[in-house]
């Protein structure tokens, strides 16, 4: 078991009450079981959670909107395990969903996991999306330092050329100056 569904689930255990329900969800092999879950009625979101992480791991694509719908909730340790989730789905369309979310300006304080997620990506959609994301987080007196941070590090370690001038306008920024320079040291020098 790996460290991520260890921690969800021990999660999720104490958010359920540990009850039957729970159990047979934890044990289950049984990914019709489990995909049921995601589409059944009155289902509580400990357990839709639940399902959708391990279907999420198992390469289950039936897992991806719920997965999605739990990288933007407003829990951190749930957008956390989804992007987790996400990143080992091998869904094509994540990469879009998460730069959709990460450049979404009426749920930026929800951005940070979708950040991270495109940086482990390394979509096509990755870079365009951080530099938009960064751009925006310039501004002066903007409170999601945190998701900025996020985009200066993400464009350093995806050392792409096109994020230069992004990154050389967050050197003016002292939250972001030291990460800034060294981003900027992983980009190839252009000939």
């Amino acid at each position: 078991m790996d460290e991520e569904l260890r921690s969800l689930t021990e999660r999720l255990r104490q958010e359920s009450g540990g009850t039957a329900a729970y159990r047979r969800l934890e044990a289950t092999d049984d990914l019709e079981e489990l995909a049921e879950v995601l589409t059944a009625p009155g289902q509580p979101l400990w357990a839709r959670e639940l399902a959708a992480f391990r279907l999420g791991l198992a390469r289950d694509r039936r897992a991806f909107e719920s997965l999605v719908l739990l990288l933007n909730h407003r829990d951190p340790q749930r957008c956390a395990d989804a992007a987790h989730a996400l990143a080992r789905l091998g869904d094509p369309r994540t990469a879009r969903a998460a730069a959709a979310l990460a450049t979404n300006e009426l749920r930026v304080a929800y951005a940070l996991h979708p950040v991270r997620l495109l940086v482990e990506l390394r979509a096509p959609e990755s870079v365009p999306a951080l530099i938009t994301t960064l751009e925006r987080r310039l501004r002066p007196h903007d409170p999601y330092r945190r998701v900025a941070l996020a985009c200066v590090e993400g464009l350093g370690a995806l050392g792409d050329a096109r994020a230069r001038p992004v990154l050389s306008e967050a050197l003016a920024h002292p939250a972001l100056a030291e990460a800034a320079v060294q981003a900027l040291a992983r980009i190839p020098k252009q000939r």
